[in-house]
């Protein structure tokens, strides 16, 4: 499928994944949709595939299995979900005409062979808002690259927390940069925003220059300096409004570093009580909670490693297997 046009987790996701796939044996390509002679034992897409698609796959005996993505999905509360479910089984009732109705990216979810998500919160949403049965859901961890997996672990005695991840609103970047700076927290923020007139950007550079206390690096694709990066600080931070599961959080404990996070499902799932976490009820103590993180961090206990892209794919063969066996539906 084609990336989006913004690096992120799920090119992370759709790269690694085909790398492992391929040292394990397996040919991999990616789709070429122009391509009417490309062939294959089974498609695995990433996010919802055109219905289109989906039929010519039917039509051509080939098994689809596709990976789904539920970051502000997953994280809304039982009753918004029982609320969205209500929405979805109404207009799936509705006289449409067939044409219409399969441009709801929610009947691709049904006529896939089998839907991949990483976390319990996300096949809950499946289940409950889309009506897909348990037996057509597989739950796959997401992988965490070599190079931070054999790293050094930062011994913590760094004078700064790193955040990790796009410089946007939905990071929430600048109130992340306004809380260090109240809180007296020197942070550096790793990552790009969008676009270079993105209003969330431009803000963040103004409190950086206004700051000692900020400091900011572009995307590092080398993966050596962003480990660097990472076992020279003493604790990573997230101040997401929403995630599904954070690569760069992975990264980060990878390389022995403790985690602050927002107080989300996808992260209480994920990490449990090895995170400390900001308090969505009472906002105003954030700050506060930012620097006790800042000067305990030396002394917390480290977060559950990740595992491997290779455990990854060996997993996935395994599901990839079950597919090719029952023959799709």
């Amino acid at each position: 499928m084609p990336f989006s046009l913004a690096h992120g987790g799920m090119q992370v996701q759709i790269e690694q994944t085909k790398v492992a796939l391929e040292q394990r044996g397996v040919e991999v390509d990616y789709l070429r949709w122009w391509d009417d002679q490309q062939r294959g034992d089974l498609v695995h897409y990433f996010e919802a595939p055109p219905a289109a698609y989906q039929s010519v796959a039917r039509r051509k005996n080939i098994p689809l299995v596709t990976t789904v993505f539920f970051s502000e999905t997953c994280n809304r509360s039982r009753k918004r979900l029982l609320a969205q479910a209500a929405v979805t089984r109404f207009l799936l009732a509705l006289p449409f005409g067939h044409t219409i109705k399969n441009q709801l990216p929610w009947v691709s979810y049904r006529r896939s062979d089998c839907i991949i998500v990483g976390l319990q919160a996300e096949k809950r949403v499946l289940q409950m808002v889309y009506g897909i049965p348990e037996d057509r859901i597989r739950l796959l961890p997401i992988g965490c690259e070599s190079d931070f997996l054999n790293a050094r672990p930062s011994p913590r005695t760094g004078g700064f927390l790193v955040c990790v991840g796009t410089l946007c609103a939905q990071k929430r970047t600048v109130e992340l940069a306004e809380m260090a700076i109240a809180a007296n927290v020197p942070m550096l923020f790793i990552g790009k925003p969008y676009s270079d007139d993105d209003p969330a950007w431009l803000r963040f550079q103004r409190l950086a220059a206004s700051s000692d206390l900020i400091r900011h690096k572009g995307y590092l694709r080398d993966r050596q300096e962003l480990v660097a990066s990472l076992q020279q600080a003493r604790g990573s931070v997230l101040f997401s409004t929403f995630e599904n599961w954070s690569i760069a959080a992975d990264e980060a404990t990878a390389c022995g570093l403790p985690l602050l996070l927002t107080d989300l499902p996808w992260a209480r799932e994920r990490f449990g009580a090895s995170a400390r976490y900001f308090d969505a009820r009472r906002p105003q103590e954030n700050a506060r909670i930012l620097r006790r993180f800042f000067e305990d961090a030396p002394e917390l206990p480290p977060a559950p490693r990740p595992v491997s892209w290779n455990r990854v794919a060996e997993l996935l063969c395994g599901i990839y297997q079950d597919v090719l066996t029952r023959g799709g539906r």
